[in-house]
């Protein structure tokens, strides 16, 4: 699983790299302390205690990890993209040897910190490391997660030296700069706040399952089971695309990463059965999006959530069940519309790889997730669960011919797992800043007040304001970034006028992926295109016409949470099927074809008809609820109203027209 980030420039410029290729020395010390990182995250998470003598209080494993992976920041993201083989430079050298050293003080004073309180009567030393630390964390952030998120760290980490002379509305208690620093460095609210606990405690297992799945195999696997269940039917690569894209995505983490190795083998698929360029580049952006809030892995946004909700991130997973199934049904119809409107098949049988084949090759994939379910569902063990579930899967591989590591292979899965905590590490590390900052200045608490005024306690105003500010920052941070910052400013207001605190975090998640397909962004989609050889505004474009439901499912959620599993189970059985049936008829009118009616045949009542289905999946996929001041029945039945007529329509002219169904 890897972070939810933005594409940057570099990757798709062939002459820059954004990683460094290191050198022996620098390769051999980024393993060691990958390695030694590693061993750290297991003794504190399992407890094992074995630094005799010594008691590692979190804090000082917070500090030690900081260290270890903070440092290598500046060894493996150059200042500036650069040519692949140029040495680093000396000011790197620097860099790292300030931020291991300004973290080993950190660490070795780490029961000093705690007891003496230096958040706020600290040692002028170490409020001088302090402030350096600070800087060093604003040059890594930068270089990890790109100029926009660096800019904001920046500003609002030293907003708290002007809190009280910026306007009222965004005005709350100052701090001179050196007690900012400290308060930064040494409180539990900045740096070692909730994105530093969540990295350590959950995310840093999870990371390195998802780099085993990739590094053995598994995304062939899925999507040689997907042609093999799939592929046979019309427009089966389209749907293929959905299965494994959405599988691998859940487990990566990523909308980028997935779109360039899942995408590389749908796209050209789909084009071969005659579905247009933009179409299946934006097919395959769209289920590398939903593969990222689908459950049981859901990325480092939802252990990020968990801590902040103070739940189990199970209960996230189960929680975005419904609402997934729902987004990826909805792109499965579209396309099955899609094709029996274009007449587009799948392919032949004899081309595919047979069921049985694949799962003899690849069961121990599914074992590995089932024990993954099983620890996670059952045992709620989630800090344990990837790393049983790692070891198991690197055991089982070694005795797989065909996918077993050599030597090599495991030298490059233990970079690749160091390049995405040291690249996540960069990113969480400072992201704590902005915590720090609002929490310090008291804006944390009378913000949402503020908010709620604006709105004028109306619901649907703070929602929408919600949906905007999480697309927007959702197109200049990554998904994780922008959520915590939301989850500080807007989820309390949210949650003040009444919503459920679980739908409203989820709802800023699913409002911050969205400009992934959305133009004039929709980086997802742009990725996608260059594969598919398509016009990237065009795939971005046809991305956000097939994501459509996307855009309505999170306030469906929110106006009722028992879609998402909260509530009576009738509540929650009728309320799915209601949406199951929205989304069908939805579907219907954007793509121009009635499951199980037929074809939506040319002509002037064409457009009316598709407009009426819309009307009408819409009328039927909303839940009714206190919010909308409409109860379900209501909905339904003009649900019906709407979609009826469009039925008869698109049946009356299947009947003269029998060669178009």
């Amino acid at each position: 699983m890897v972070s939810s980030s933005n594409l940057n420039k570099e990757e798709a410029m062939p002459d820059v790299v954004r990683h460094r290729f290191l050198p022996p020395f620098w390769r051999y010390l980024f393993i060691a302390f990958t390695l030694i990182s590693t061993f750290l995250a297991v003794n504190q998470i399992f407890g094992l205690e074995l630094f005799v003598g010594v008691v590692l209080l979190d804090s000082r494993y917070h500090y030690l990890l900081l260290g270890l992976l903070l440092s290598l920041v500046f060894i493996i993201f150059p200042a500036t993209p650069r040519p692949a083989g140029q040495a680093i430079p000396w000011y790197d050298y620097i860099l790292f040897a300030l931020t291991l050293g300004l973290s080993a003080y950190f660490a070795w004073n780490a029961v000093d910190i705690v007891e003496m309180a230096w958040e706020f009567a600290a040692p002028d030393e170490a409020i001088y490391m302090a402030i350096l630390l600070w800087l060093v964390m604003l040059e890594a952030v930068r270089r990890a997660g790109g100029l926009a998120i660096f800019c904001i760290v920046l500003v609002i980490s030293f907003y708290p030296l002007v809190a009280d002379k910026v306007p009222a509305v965004v005005a709350g208690s100052s701090m001179s700069f050196t007690d900012a620093a400290a308060y930064h460095v040494f409180s539990a609210e900045s740096l070692m706040g909730i994105p530093m606990r969540a990295f350590a405690s959950l995310v840093f297992g999870f990371l390195i399952f998802g780099v085993a799945l990739q590094k053995t195999g598994a995304g062939k696997f899925f999507l040689d089971f997907a042609f093999s269940l799939l592929g046979h039917v019309r427009g089966g690569p389209a749907k293929v695309a959905i299965f494994s894209s959405g599988l691998m995505g859940s487990v990566s983490g990523s909308v980028i990463t997935n779109v360039l190795t899942t995408g590389v083998m749908t796209i050209p698929a789909m084009k071969r059965t005659g579905l247009p360029s933009r179409y299946a580049g934006g097919v395959e952006a769209c289920a590398s999006t939903g593969g990222v809030l689908m459950p049981p892995v859901m990325g480092a946004t939802a252990f990020v959530m968990a801590s902040f909700l103070g739940i189990p991130y199970i209960d996230i997973a189960i929680a975005a069940a419904i609402p997934s199934f729902l987004y990826f049904f909805g792109l499965f119809i579209q396309i099955d519309a899609f094709a029996a409107r274009h007449k587009i098949v799948g392919i032949p049988r004899e081309e595919l790889p047979k069921v049985r084949q694949v799962l003899k090759e690849g069961w121990y994939y599914i074992a590995v997730f089932a024990l993954l379910i099983f620890m996670l569902a059952y045992l709620r063990q989630e800090a344990f669960a990837p790393f049983y579930a790692t070891v198991l899967l690197l055991a089982i591989n070694q005795i797989s011919p065909k996918h077993r590591m050599s030597w090599a292979d495991f030298v490059e899965f233990i970079m690749a797992s160091g390049r995405l905590l040291v690249e996540l590490m960069g990113i969480l590390g400072p992201i704590g800043l902005i915590v720090g900052a609002l929490v310090a200045t008291g804006m944390a608490g009378t913000f949402a007040n503020d908010l709620v005024f604006i709105a004028g306690g109306a619901p649907l105003v703070l929602l929408l304001m919600g949906a905007l500010t999480s697309f927007i920052l959702g197109i200049g941070m990554t998904v994780t970034a922008a959520y915590i910052f939301l989850a500080v400013i807007m989820a309390p207001a949210l949650v003040k006028v009444g919503m459920d605190p679980l739908a409203v975090h989820l709802f800023i998640l699913y409002w911050g992926m969205l400009s992934f397909i959305t133009p004039p962004v929709a980086i997802g989609a742009f990725a996608a295109a260059s594969i598919a050889g398509a016009n990237a505004m065009r795939t971005g474009l046809e991305a956000m016409r097939l994501g459509t439901i996307i855009y309505f499912i999170p306030f469906f959620f929110v106006f009722n949470p028992a879609l998402i599993m909260s509530g009576p189970w009738f509540d929650v059985v009728a309320l799915t099927g209601s949406a199951i049936l929205g989304v069908v008829l939805l579907s219907a009118g954007l793509q121009g074809h009635l499951l199980f009616v037929g074809t939506i045949m040319p002509g002037a009542l064409e457009w009316p008809t598709r407009v009426l289905l819309v009307i009408s999946g819409l009328l039927f996929a909303m839940p009714g609820g206190e919010l909308i001041g409409v109860d379900n029945t209501t909905l339904n039945i003009a649900g019906l109203v709407f979609g009826f007529p469009a039925a008869l329509l698109i049946f009356g002219k299947r009947r003269t027209n029998p060669a178009q169904a």
